[in-house]
């Protein structure tokens, strides 16, 4: 079904739909979860360097009647997810309120009781077992993610279904004690969120209230690195008829293996949903959230002739040329054991952010089949950064260079979401239709380093280092505002009870305006200026059923994004154009009657036209494609009710084509290969129920940086955990429901391994964490 079959679809749907019956039954309250609403970093000069960014070197019968609106119902309000939470809704994946098992494209969800058994503590760390996802924390663009052959900026991410911003500029370190969940859409979605969304979308979900009694949480853990954290939360049903809450806070340090490296978070949010009438209700949120601390740039690497006895095997290959010193490649390149916990940054090196969501709107039910919902919302942030980011080894003096570079970002997004659902027939065929309105403004402004001095600015040892500190800053401006307003429209139209089309189309309209000044008065070349943009962007699928609980697709989608940088950083005299990419998917899911077993696959071919790549330290072209195919496979059984069994794994092959520097090369961080997997068993019949379980993760070889000239290695990592479950007849507190006990093993081998990489730093790996022990306890009442 194509997108533009759509009008002409609801058109015939008006004129052939019943009389609508007015509502007998309340409804209950969706979470209000409203679908849409930079930094890496080293030494590019500031004319060819991404702005605001840390300086970088680079799926019943037919009906004749319409069944009610469906209901998005998250992971932690079922009453009992399947497997691989397939019967959950995922808002960021379709407004058609449609399962994640009835969704025609790769939908994951991992929930809140997925992070607190596995886990994960930051939003980076939910990635670990998502199907072929990889995560981390680089300095300048924390909380990142590659999916699908696609990384950074080229993975949307979102808040509570708003864009603010490209992830690679607004992500911070972000705990998960105040998130009900974190959907994963994988491949090219612009129809659900606009810009950026080539290899797919994250979006946080925070938690919702809940209707029924109150009840609360308290939860705290240390490890052997020296983190903590603690969240209390509470919601429910308030003396007030129709009045429910949710309320969270938490404090949390994540400290590093770096020597001198944390970071310190905090968050408050809140929400509050009242129910006016049986057909009305109205909500009113806010998520205040700070984080302050010291940024992991990356371990250098060093050459095997230099470090001799301390090179380590294992973590990196290949060669390198120097971002700074350019010339021929250094050879042998390797990681030095005595650097692994070593800090370059300077001395008084610091990142942090201040963050403040407000939201507000109403849900509307017209009748049984038509809903309105609409959500205004203000977010305001600010941040900054101001380091010695770039680490870089020097074979001539056996040292690194070292630049220095700030930004700091003052953002104000203003915007509304206004969102219509129509669940009707057509000639006798379930019809369901949705559509969203989206107007918003964003404004940031950039503070950075106009970098006057030559590079390196310093060089230091490679072992013991003396930090120095920043030294003078010359800042340079940038002042940017993107207008933006959105109109798309989905589409299911069930022509037998066993086959569906499904489709939308989202037409854009954004405008653009850019100014500056530079630390020494002069106006940047080509500023200011305006520009706007009108892309169109499609989903079309067909589902089939043919037995119940299996459902195979077919699909495919488009998106777009900036060619040459993020949209906060074009200027004139870059291409000033919209990438365009599209998939082919095919796939299938299945879930048991029993709901016991969950199973996925997907097959698909991606392709991203004009692609904007940077070659060399100063140097950025337009690479033909990327194309990138690929099959992904979960699965998960409870096969008895105290045992639960999971995998996944996901074959990715991409390739730059029609390019005249790199053609036939990997993107950086893409793995050939990431497999998933876990198994626990809970002694249900000991007085206090013990569970006891593990998980294993294996990744593939991936680049450092688009030439492919440094691998870093394969590896393995395995966690496992126990807890125990204190009833409250057990404690001394009898109003606990119970507490539970966690002790937690994380790299259990003590695994040496580089974890991630922003291309913009070719010189440098960022190194997964040692092994650690971590001790937890929760408290329900």
């Amino acid at each position: 079904m194509s997108g533009s079959a759509l009008p002409l679809g609801v058109l015939l749907a008006f004129f052939d739909a019943p009389r609508p019956a007015s509502a007998q039954t309340s409804q209950p309250l969706n979470p209000v979860v409203i679908a849409p609403a930079a930094p890496r970093s080293a030494a590019t000069p500031a004319g060819n360097r991404p702005q605001g960014v840390p300086k970088r070197a680079k799926r019943t019968a037919r009906q004749t009647a319409p069944k009610p609106l469906p209901q998005a119902v998250p992971a932690s309000d079922v009453a009992q997810p399947t497997p691989l939470n397939g019967n959950v809704v995922a808002a960021s994946a379709t407004r058609l309120g449609l399962t994640v098992h009835e969704t025609p494209a790769s939908v994951e969800v991992v929930s809140q009781q997925q992070m607190q058994e596995q886990g994960y503590r930051t939003t980076t760390e939910t990635a670990q077992g998502a199907v072929g996802v990889l995560a981390g924390d680089a300095g300048g663009a924390p909380a990142s993610f590659s999916m699908r052959g696609f990384s950074f900026g080229e993975v949307n991410v979102l808040y509570n279904g708003i864009w603010v911003g490209p992830g690679d500029i607004t992500s911070r370190v972000m705990e998960t004690a105040n998130l009900q969940q974190v959907e994963f859409l994988k491949g090219p979605s612009s129809l659900m969120t606009g810009l950026n969304a080539i290899g797919g979308s994250v979006n946080y979900v925070s938690r919702q209230p809940t209707t029924g009694p109150i009840q609360s949480e308290f939860d705290a853990s240390f490890d052997s690195l020296g983190t903590y954290r603690t969240h209390y939360g509470s919601g429910g049903s308030t003396n007030i008829s129709g009045l429910d809450y949710r309320f969270d806070v938490s404090s949390s340090k994540i400290n590093s293996f770096i020597d001198g490296d944390y970071q310190q978070l905090g968050n408050v949010s809140g929400q509050i949903n009242y129910r006016v009438t049986d057909d009305l209700k109205v909500f009113v949120a806010i998520d205040y959230k700070r984080d302050q601390g010291h940024a992991y740039w990356g371990t250098p690497l060093t050459t095997t002739a230099f470090s001799g006895p301390f090179s380590t095997g294992g973590v990196v290959a290949g060669s390198m040329v120097n971002a700074f010193l350019g010339g021929a490649p250094i050879t042998g390149v390797t990681v030095d054991s005595r650097t692994t916990t070593t800090n370059y940054n300077i001395a008084d090196n610091s990142t942090g952010a201040l963050e403040l969501w407000l939201r507000s709107g109403f849900e509307l039910a017209i009748n049984n089949q038509m809903t309105v919902k609409d959500q205004a919302y203000v977010y305001t942030a600010q941040r900054h950064w101001f380091d010695s980011e770039t680490y870089a080894f020097n074979p001539d003096e056996n040292a690194i260079d070292r630049d220095r570079f700030f930004v700091t970002h003052d953002q104000q997004v203003i915007g509304n979401n206004v969102d219509f659902n129509w669940n009707t027939s057509l000639y006798g065929m379930e019809n369901r239709f949705a559509t969203q309105l989206q107007v918003s403004q964003n404004k940031i402004t950039f503070l950075e380093e106009g970098n006057p001095n030559s590079f390196p600015f310093d060089t230091v040892s490679v072992v013991n280092p003396s930090p120095g500190t920043y030294g003078m800053m010359f800042p340079d401006a940038r002042y940017n505002t993107l207008d933006t307003v959105a109109l798309s429209v989905e589409d299911r139209l069930k022509i037998t009870p066993w086959l569906s089309l499904i489709g939308g189309v989202r037409a854009d309209d954004f405008s653009l305006s850019r100014s500056g000044s530079n630390f020494d008065g002069t106006i940047p070349d080509g500023q200011p200026f305006t520009t706007d943009w009108k892309p169109v962007s499609y989903r079309a699928a067909a589902v089939f059923e043919p037995l119940k609980g299996l459902m195979i697709y077919g699909m495919y989608a488009t998106a777009y994004d900036p060619a040459a940088a993020g949209i906060f950083s074009l200027a004139p005299g870059t291409s000033l154009a919209l990438t365009s990419a599209r998939i082919y998917e095919v796939g299938a899911k299945v879930i048991t009657d029993d709901k016991r077993a969950e199973a996925t696959i997907s097959v698909y071919d991606i392709d991203r036209q004009n692609v904007y790549v940077q070659i060399t330290n100063d140097v950025a072209t337009l690479a033909g494609d990327v194309h990138t195919q690929g099959i992904e496979l979960a699965a998960a059984v409870r096969p008895i009710e105290n045992v639960k069994i999971w995998g996944n794994v996901a074959l990715t092959d991409s390739k730059y084509g029609n390019f005249d520097v790199w053609t036939g090369n990997t993107p950086s961080n893409v793995a050939p290969v990431i497999v998933n997997a876990g198994a626990s068993y809970r002694f249900d019949s000991w007085r206090w129920p013990t569970e006891i379980g593990g998980s294993v993760r294996h990744v593939g070889a991936r680049y450092l940086f688009e030439d492919d000239m440094t691998v870093m290695l394969p590896y393995t990592t395995a966690d496992l955990f126990a807890f125990v479950d204190i009833p409250g007849r057990d404690l001394p507190w009898q109003a606990l429901d119970k507490m539970r006990v966690m002790f937690l093993v994380r790299n259990l081998t003590n695994a040496l391994y580089a974890q991630f990489s922003d291309p913009g730093l070719p010189n440098q790996v960022l190194l997964g964490a040692p092994r650690a022990f971590e001790l937890s306890a929760s408290a329900k009442w």
